[in-house]
């Protein structure tokens, strides 16, 4: 026990003091968050009034988690004010009195308001103005404005309203963290019920999956999968329990897992020279977008390529449940962009590929005849739709740049159309804020644009532009989710050459999550982690064990011996010489010979074939080699017939 603690002692000594566990933090919780706070030229810009009034684009820098606001509204009695003579504002608590009991306390006052003369001073409030008005003199206050003047300082009450009014939003985009991983676009993420785990896919064909509670400042994914060999992951939705989760991916056929990243299942393919999608089993084509039933654990539903939408159970991965095919112009076959639930599962919303939207609603005897048809809803594809949870409001989102808010009760025109708004993934979602005073989507980098991408917010209510987040000056925000337990916003992103996910939060009102993660220092190599990997000499080893030593010397050697390295000879440019054949008369020796030798003579273009022939006959008749000889006795003989130079002149 002595000599072991003898060597840790030896091996620790050569480590500095710092090496090993620590029980304490490195830095402060204050600084941590310090170093993830967004720079104040990529926080929310908020839209003012006279702002949209002018169309101004150049939107000022606001933080709507301001400290000083947040203080206020936790203390609101200590918001007192008082008006000054001259009509200012007073923030803070009433001043104490001036005297007590006759004695003076503190230094003497500076009067508010002195007269022309430094001796004569007035104390206390001034006097009421006093108006002339025809040589009569009117004591009181003035008369209040008329309909089209206002008061300076009912304008800044006002001013002030609506900056309370903006920032009562409560928007997370203090601090920002990136989970990177992925290696292009991120195109879908789904954050389960509790916020404790995050899943991501993306272009690069795989999925990952990050664990806030297990995870420390370095941001790492605990586990990677391959759903679909060479197939893009296009969306991932958690079941309502949690334990499983839905990937959709280009193949057509979609997989479910549980919560750790194992295989669960594979939904079937169905057979594609079957023409009606009634008769299949299951999608043939590429799917374009998953979700699973937002109340029951065993129901899922997914769109395809094929043109049909199907209902799925968990349980049985052999069939479907349900197949919907959409409303047609003309009868073909039109790709399902995108699916969606509402809230409690009733009602189901697909986008279709020549720019309708259709909502079927789930009742007994339903079929694939829509309930609500819109049939020019957007100009080009659908990429996202989202219900309310009051079941009155559609949101869809469209590669054509707009977003459109719809009234389920009367979908003939869109309710308000937002432009201007790029977007070039077919992922690209909208989602509701947890209040639903909000929604939000993002948009796609242009080429010669230099804002970057944006994340935008719109006010449910007003149904305006609220604030636009810029999230990266290079790559494009697909998609969004703001989490009501978390109160974060996760968006992805990335483009061909990367991709990640960004986690906007505010440390003051936002919970878990990130906040868990960030403060959670890396674990230290300790003297448990350090291996050492000694040199061992064997000079008298066996020669199967023997290390040789390096022959690299001799092999270059050996390989600039021509006789060695059995180095081919290298082919003939002029006349032979030395045995060898050069490349004037002929590259191959057997051309050689047979020409020099007189056995090539190339005549045949110049002789008669019936003249060759016969010249042979003689030698044929006199000595046969081949099949005459066997019917000798028997054959004939041959007779030719004589050429008559009287019948060729004839």
């Amino acid at each position: 026990m002595e000599d072991e603690a003898e060597i840790y002692d030896g091996a620790r000594s050569q480590f500095p003091l710092s090496f090993g566990k620590q029980s304490k933090a490195s830095k402060p919780l204050e600084a941590i968050h310090n170093a993830t706070r967004r720079a104040s030229s990529s926080t929310a810009a908020t839209i003012s009034k006279d702002d949209q009034s002018s169309g101004r684009s150049d939107f000022p820098s606001l933080s709507s988690s301001s400290k000083v606001w947040i203080d206020s509204h936790k203390n609101p009695s200590s918001r007192k004010t008082a008006t000054s003579a001259a009509g200012g504002v007073i923030i803070g608590p009433s001043r104490p009195p001036a005297e007590f009991n006759g004695v003076k306390i503190g230094p003497p006052r500076q009067s508010l308001l002195e007269t022309v003369d430094e001796d004569d001073r007035l104390v206390g409030p001034p006097p009421p103005p006093t108006i002339f008005e025809d040589g009569d003199e009117m004591i009181g206050p003035p008369r209040p404005p008329t309909s089209g003047m206002m008061p300076d300082d009912e304008e800044e009450e006002e001013e002030e309203d609506s900056d309370i009014e903006e920032q009562s939003y409560r928007i997370p985009l203090s601090n920002e963290i990136v989970l990177k991983g992925h290696t292009k676009v991120v195109s879908t993420l789904a954050i389960d019920h509790s916020g404790s785990r995050v899943i991501t896919g993306s272009y690069d064909y795989s999925v990952r999956m990050f664990d806030f509670q297990g995870m420390n400042a370095r941001l790492q994914s605990f586990r990677q999968l391959e759903p679909s060999e060479g197939h893009q992951v296009r969306t991932l939705s958690w079941s309502p329990t949690a334990d499983r989760f839905l990937c959709v991916t280009g193949s057509a056929q979609a997989k479910i897992y549980d919560r750790d990243g194992l295989t669960l299942g594979e939904f079937v393919k169905g057979d594609m020279y079957i023409r009606d999608l009634k008769n299949t089993k299951g999608h043939i084509t590429g799917l374009t977008c998953g979700e699973w039933h937002p109340n029951t654990k065993e129901t899922i539903l997914t769109s395809s390529e094929d043109g049909s939408l199907r209902i799925w159970d968990v349980n049985d991965f052999t069939s479907q449940k349900q197949v919907i095919k959409p409303k047609l112009a003309r009868p073909g076959r039109v790709h399902v962009t995108t699916c969606t639930w509402d809230r409690e599962g009733n009602s189901i919303a697909g986008g279709i590929g020549d720019g309708s939207i259709q909502v079927w609603n789930l009742k007994p005897g339903w079929g694939s005849r829509p309930d609500i048809y819109v049939e020019k809803g957007h100009s080009d594809d659908i990429t996202g739709l989202k219900f309310s949870s009051d079941g009155r409001h559609l949101l869809s989102r469209s590669v054509d740049k707009t977003l459109k808010v719809w009234d389920l009760r009367k979908m003939k025109e869109p309710l308000k159309v937002f432009e201007d708004l790029p977007n070039h993934y077919a992922q690209t979602n909208v989602t509701f804020s947890p209040d639903e005073q909000l929604f939000l989507t993002g948009t796609s980098i242009e080429k010669g644009n230099a804002t970057g991408s944006l994340l935008c917010f719109f006010d449910r209510t007003k149904l305006e532009l609220v604030s636009r987040v810029g999230i990266s000056p290079t790559c494009s925000v697909v998609q969004c989710a703001w989490h009501p337990k978390l109160n974060q916003i996760f968006t992805t992103s990335g483009d061909k050459s990367q991709g990640g996910t960004h986690v906007l939060y505010d440390p003051t009102i936002s919970e878990r999550g990130a906040l868990v993660c960030v403060a959670r220092a890396p674990r230290k190599k300790s003297m448990d982690d350090f291996q050492i990997q000694p040199v061992i000499h064997n000079p008298h080893a066996l020669p199967l064990f023997r290390d040789e030593p390096s022959r690299k010397r001799q092999r270059e050697k050996m390989l600039k011996d021509p006789l060695k390295s059995h180095k081919p000879e290298l082919p003939m440019t002029g006349p032979g010489h030395g045995g060898r054949v050069g490349t004037t008369q002929g590259s191959l020796l057997t051309q050689y010979l047979l020409k020099q030798g007189g056995l090539i003579k190339e005549t045949w273009m110049d002789e008669d074939p019936r003249e060759a022939i016969l010249k042979f006959a003689e030698v044929a008749e006199k000595d046969p080699k081949f099949i005459a000889p066997a019917y000798a006795s028997t054959q004939p003989k041959t007779m030719f017939a004589e050429s008559d130079s009287e019948e060729d002149d004839k």
